[in-house]
């Protein structure tokens, strides 16, 4: 690949429960406090060299942990590291395990998607002025995934491949009956922040692939009753706090690689070409405006 093609990547770090904070002490640069039409992002963006890779990191829930996941700004995030040239996204986020063989501090690769969230802006395109229908089968970037499962070994614990994320609501936890039911439908996680992250991802034609962390069983494994509450939250702490060095390390492994092997083009930066349904000479300037950098390349290719 051209030397030119890999100056023009950058990558962005979306850290979640756990990644977030640890890697706000690794990581140190230019600080891009961006606006956006869908208003401030979590947090001030970090854009900085980390294993010779451009990056922007941002703190999903914000400096201090101060969002709630439904209260977390999706948009203006993807948006805002669109904006900065993000033309990858390596995301994490805390999860709740759903199968016995899934052990709380090991990592999961998901795959796929099932979406329970109900209350937050899902789309870029959800007003009137484009008509736009992502193609979402495969939720996560193939090319992605199959880079973080090829340096797998480098991460210190066990690295399942593959995972169907199920998407909650919250802010609160599931009841035990619901923890059933989702894994009476073929879940293998439970949490509350991939959604609409990845599709927000795929609007903006940009590769997204999570690093999941599963912390605990969830409620549909019995605790030890002679563990009191106290006990099994500093168990889940642990376990965070164990399977965040791992991710990290997956994180940093994938980012070396990154640079000796970059990742192929792939469909998912080319999404906008079948989606657009709005004739292009239909669309409003100030829409166009709105959605400058999402439809920067469709447009330019139609010019």
């Amino acid at each position: 690949m051209a030397g030119s093609d890999r100056a023009n990547r950058v990558v962005g770090i979306i850290g979640g429960t756990g990644l977030g904070q640890a890697l706000t002490a690794q990581t140190r640069g230019e600080v891009h406090r961006v606006e956006t039409p869908f208003g401030p992002p979590s947090a001030p963006i970090v854009r900085t060299r980390w294993d010779g890779v451009e990056i922007a990191f941002l703190m999903r829930h914000g400096e201090g942990h101060v969002l709630p996941p439904p209260a977390v700004p999706y948009r203006a995030n993807i948006f805002a590291l669109k904006s900065l040239g993000c033309t990858h996204i390596l995301a994490s986020g805390a999860t709740g395990s759903l199968r016995e063989e899934i052990v709380p501090g090991h990592v999961v690769i998901p795959d796929q998607v099932i979406d329970k969230t109900h209350r937050r802006a899902a789309s870029f395109f959800d007003q009137p002025g484009i008509a736009a229908h992502v193609e979402l089968s495969h939720p996560f970037c193939p090319t992605l995934r199959t880079l973080l499962l090829s340096v797998a070994g480098d991460c210190g614990t066990t690295v399942h491949d593959g995972g169907t994320y199920v998407c909650m609501e919250g802010p609160a936890f599931s009841t035990i009956a619901e923890s059933r039911m989702h894994r009476a439908w073929g879940g293998d996680l439970i949490g509350m922040t991939c959604m609409p992250e990845a599709r927000l991802a795929r609007e903006a034609e940009m590769c997204y692939a999570l690093i999941a962390l599963p912390t605990d069983y969830d409620c549909w494994r019995p605790h030890d009753p002679a563990q009191d509450r106290h006990a099994l939250l500093r168990e889940i702490l642990s376990n965070m706090e164990h399977a965040t060095t791992n991710a990290i390390e997956l994180l940093r492994a994938a980012l070396r690689k990154f640079v000796t092997t970059p990742p192929p083009p792939c469909a998912c930066q080319t999404s906008l070409d079948l989606a657009i349904w709005t004739a292009i000479d239909r669309i409003e300037r100030d829409e166009i405006r709105r959605l400058g950098p999402i439809l920067a390349r469709r447009l330019a290719e139609k010019s």
